[in-house]
């Protein structure tokens, strides 16, 4: 198996397989293009709602560090790490929803801060998990097929998809702010 060393800091990190080197650089370029949206932004444009829709940028952001926490813990906890979405609340909708608002006090430049933490929580993970094969069964959800498991390999790769797409909303709702894009 070929291995990479990939520094992050300024001590030497043991060498790493490809293929977690390879999701590493993925989740990394999603992460870059959804952060990137951000750019020059104040609080209250990363608040804004620009189209039709509840998403905001900064709310994105939040979202998107929920959803990798939550999956990141799956990795490490099982399904215990969620909740079941089967019985969830009007409270536990409204904490949901909360997610993808700027709320009063939320400001950019916290929630890139922890999205940050969330992220580097994660690359570690990437490092470390033991076996990118274990798997767990997923949560109860009315989205989630019953019975179906997911493997860290996966869980890892629908971090990386979520962020992208939640990266294209937030492209969207910039370039509807002030005309700025990610690209082209």
């Amino acid at each position: 198996m070929t291995t990479v060393n990939e520094p992050t800091s300024t001590t030497e990190q043991p060498a790493i397989s490809q293929e977690r080197a390879d999701i590493l650089q993925m989740l990394a370029h999603q992460r870059h293009f959804l952060r990137f949206t951000t750019r020059d932004l104040t609080d209250e444009q990363a608040a804004q709602r620009s189209t039709v829709s509840q998403l905001c940028i900064g709310g994105l952001i939040k979202h998107v560090t929920s959803v990798e926490r939550g999956w990141a813990a799956f990795i490490v906890q099982g399904p215990s790490a969620m909740p079941d979405f089967t019985k969830m609340t009007e409270a536990d909708f409204q904490a949901r929803a909360d997610e993808f608002a700027m709320l009063p006090g939320d400001t950019l430049a916290g929630a890139l801060e922890e999205y940050e933490q969330v992220a580097r929580r994660t690359d570690e993970l990437v490092r470390t998990v033991p076996d990118l094969d274990a798997s767990h069964p997923l949560p109860d959800a009315p989205w989630n097929e019953p019975g179906a498991r997911w493997s860290v390999r996966r869980t890892l790769l629908h971090i990386a998809a979520e962020t992208a797409q939640h990266a294209g909303h937030a492209d969207i709702i910039r370039e509807s702010i002030d005309g700025a894009k990610s690209m082209g």
